[in-house]
């Protein structure tokens, strides 16, 4: 909330008042950051209706790669699309292996079988990552639409998320997330939607915005 200047203070009343209130902002700050010591990697979940969920675990990837660390990504789903973060990244091959395992959405392939088949070795490809001790971090694209459909066993997802190595740091993305994923994760965003023009203005997937 923005400092009201109350009527009748002067400007050097009001902005002494905001550098105190500032300062003890900071104090209380610095106060909060010195009890936090821990160094762990982090399992987090990107849900919800709205857009950006991908987008935003992409963000963390090149910010990751921006610090040296090296990444493993899997996509789950889109397998098929050709976007412009699995052009960059592949441009990274010493720092970064993408793997697009999926094979659309479950609307697109209409095979039950082949979807669950094409899960599980997406999955085989996510463990391998998350057991090779030279990755950091590892991005599971679109993780969660398989298990809202059960193309796998929710109980070996989450033990391997929580039995990963220490300083690993894992990345879901997907709407509907399960409630066991929401429990074992470090931190958890849920994306909703307000506007969206595919929706409300009959707009196409933008190329640069959505892939």
């Amino acid at each position: 909330m923005a400092l009201k200047r109350p009527e009748g203070m002067t400007d050097e009343e009001f902005i002494a008042r905001a550098n105190e209130k500032a300062r003890k902002k900071k104090a209380a700050r610095d106060k909060m950051l010195a009890n936090k010591t821990i160094e762990k990697g982090l399992l987090i979940v990107h849900t919800g209706s709205g857009k950006g969920k991908s987008t935003a675990a992409f963000g963390m990837v090149f910010r990751a790669l921006g610090n040296g660390m090296k990444v493993g990504v899997v996509q789950f789903v889109k397998g098929k699309w050709e976007t412009g973060e699995r052009a960059v990244l592949e441009k990274f091959p010493d720092t970064c292996t993408i793997r697009s395992m999926g094979e659309g959405f479950t609307w697109e392939t209409q095979d039950r079988e082949r979807d669950i088949a094409a899960a599980n070795a997406a999955w085989d490809m996510a463990k391998e990552m998350i057991n090779d001790p030279s990755y950091d971090m590892v991005l599971m694209d679109e993780l969660n639409i398989c298990l809202r459909y059960d193309y796998l066993d929710l109980n070996d997802v989450i033990n391997t998320l929580k039995n990963r190595r220490e300083m690993l740091h894992v990345i879901v993305t997907g709407r509907n997330a399960k409630d066991e994923l929401i429990e074992a994760a470090d931190l958890v965003t849920e994306m909703g939607q307000i506007k969206h023009p595919f929706r409300e203005q009959n707009v196409k997937a933008q190329k640069g915005v959505e892939f």
